[in-house]
C-alpha cells in the first residue's frame, strides 16, 4: 500500500458535445483515487484554447482542483496576460507552464512574445505573485531540440530559478533514465519535487508516434515484446498493465512524491494500475 504525496490525471479537450459527456464520466471514474489535480493540454499554439477553457470550467463546475496547460511560444504578453486573468477570475489555482511546440508554418518568432517556459513561469510571478502554483515539464530522457544533457537540465534548473513549485515529467519506461535526472538536478542545488509522468500502454502503434514526436523512449526488450503480439489487442493491453504497474511500484518504493497519469482521456487503464497500486 503506497500512499504518495500527490496522484494527477492529465486530459486533452474534446472537440464535440459527445466527447465532452464521455469525458465527464471518465473523470467520474478517477476521482474516486483523490488526485490533487486533473489538468487539460492545449494545442500548439494555442489551437484548442476554447476547447481547454471549457474542459477547465466543467472540472470547476464538478468542484475539481483544474490545471489548465499554457504554452507560451509566439504568444505576445498581452495575449497571456488575458488568458491567466480569465484563469483568476474563474477560480484556478494552478497552471502546467510550457513551452509547447510551435504551430507549423509559423516562420520566426517576435521579440515581443515568449521563447521559453522559463520566461512564462518568470511573468506568472511578476504578475500574480504566488496566486498560481506553477508546474513546469522535466524531460528525463531529455528535451528532443537540446543541443545535450547537461544544457537540458540547466533549462530546467532555469525555470525552477523562476519560480516553478513541482514539475511533471515526459513519459519514460526506463526508471533510470528519471533518476539520473532528478541526482543531476540535485547536484545543481535545486529541490524542486518531479513528479514522473507516467504513459499507460494501449496501442503499439499510437505509442511509437509519441515516443518519435516527444524524445521518450520505448526500450528495445519491451518495443521487440509489443511487437511480438501484432494485433492481440487483449495481450497488448494486459502486458502494458504489468508492465506501467511495476513501472510505478519501482517509482513509489524508491520515494517518488507521485504519479501523473497521461489518461488519453480513457479511465481503464488508468484505473486498473491506481486499484493495482493500492490507491
Amino acid at each position: 500500500m503506497h500512499t504518495p504525496h500527490t496522484l494527477s490525471f492529465e486530459f486533452f479537450p474534446t472537440k464535440t458535445e459527445q466527447g465532452r459527456q464521455k469525458l465527464a464520466m471518465v473523470r467520474q471514474q478517477l476521482k474516486q483515487f483523490n488526485p490533487v489535480f486533473f489538468s487539460c493540454t492545449y494545442g500548439a499554439g494555442g489551437s484548442t484554447r476554447e476547447g481547454t477553457l471549457q474542459t477547465i470550467q466543467d472540472m470547476l463546475n464538478e468542484g475539481l482542483n483544474a490545471a489548465p496547460h499554457l504554452a507560451c511560444i509566439g504568444a505576445s504578453y498581452d495575449e497571456v496576460k488575458q488568458l491567466l486573468q480569465r484563469y483568476y477570475d474563474m477560480g484556478v489555482k494552478r497552471i502546467v507552464a510550457l513551452r509547447g511546440d510551435a504551430p507549423s508554418g509559423m516562420g520566426l518568432i517576435s521579440e515581443e512574445s515568449f521563447q521559453y517556459a522559463e520566461e512564462l513561469v518568470r511573468f506568472i510571478r511578476q504578475e500574480f505573485g504566488q496566486h498560481f502554483y506553477i508546474e513546469v515539464a522535466a524531460y528525463p530522457e531529455f528535451h528532443p531540440q537540446a543541443k545535450n544533457a547537461q544544457q537540458d537540465v540547466l533549462h530546467f534548473v532555469q525555470k525552477c530559478q523562476a519560480g516553478a513549485d513541482s514539475a511533471i515529467t515526459q513519459f519514460f519506461y526506463n526508471t533510470d533514465a528519471y533518476f539520473h535526472f532528478v541526482d543531476a538536478v540535485r547536484a545543481q542545488g535545486i529541490q524542486t519535487p518531479i513528479v514522473p509522468g507516467i504513459m499507460p500502454i494501449f496501442d503499439f502503434a499510437k505509442l511509437s508516434r509519441f515516443t518519435e514526436s516527444c524524445g521518450a523512449e520505448i526500450p528495445r526488450w519491451l518495443r521487440l515484446k509489443l511487437q511480438s503480439y501484432g494485433d492481440d489487442m487483449a495481450s497488448i493491453k494486459s502486458f502494458g498493465l504489468d508492465v506501467v504497474t511495476q513501472l510505478c511500484d519501482t517509482l513509489l518504493s524508491q520515494g517518488v512524491p507521485g504519479l501523473h497519469f497521461y489518461t488519453l482521456n480513457q479511465a481503464g487503464a488508468v484505473s486498473t494500475i491506481c486499484e493495482r497500486l493500492g490507491f
